[in-house]
């Protein structure tokens, strides 16, 4: 059984729609633990993309339901290695002293934060993760003293496919090199 899975729902670009999506999931008795809502590049449309509880069959009865919605186009389950799923973390972090300095400056370090504030004696550090790895760096954190943190709503996106071209006996052109990282953790 896998408890916790991730949503992506596409939406025709109106009032009122988020309101249904929420509403079916409230009048089914199930929950939503996190909620992200965007305009997609074609303003017609919105993406949400929510995380919930349950057992396969359960999100199985939520999938089915939501696409009988009539302005929701499209459902997709991204809770697999085929999809790629990141949240930001925002935190501020007590750092008396340079030994704390040092610690704060090793976690960041390690896990590809960076620091968007300072005083004396605190740090705001931002993280972009995958929300296990958000979790981590929170217990990194936790021996400093948060003094204060937010966290983003996961969102997710469809990996690239590599196609296979039809003829494996034809040449190509050799591929692309991969774009840079965009920061954050990888």
């Amino acid at each position: 059984m896998k408890d916790r899975h991730v949503l992506s729902v596409l939406v025709e670009n109106r009032f009122g729609e988020l309101a249904r999506v929420v509403g079916l999931f409230a009048g089914r008795g199930f929950n939503i633990d996190s909620l992200a809502v965007n305009v997609t590049t074609d303003p017609a449309f919105s993406k949400i993309v929510l995380t919930t509880r349950g057992n396969d069959s359960i999100v199985e009865q939520i999938v089915k339901q939501l696409r009988k919605l009539i302005r929701v186009k499209k459902v997709v389950e991204m809770s697999d290695d085929r999809y790629i799923e990141r949240e930001l973390c925002v935190a501020t972090v007590q750092a008396n002293g340079p030994t704390a300095r040092q610690e704060l400056e090793r976690i960041v370090v390690l896990t590809g934060a960076r620091v968007i504030a300072y005083s004396q004696s605190a740090f705001t550090v931002e993280a972009t993760a995958s929300s296990q790895q958000i979790d981590d760096f929170l217990e990194l954190l936790r021996p400093l003293g948060i003094r204060d943190m937010v966290r983003s709503a996961p969102i997710a996106i469809a990996r690239p496919s590599v196609e296979q071209p039809a003829d494996s006996s034809r040449q190509s052109t050799p591929p692309s090199p991969a774009p840079p990282p965009l920061g954050g953790v990888a």
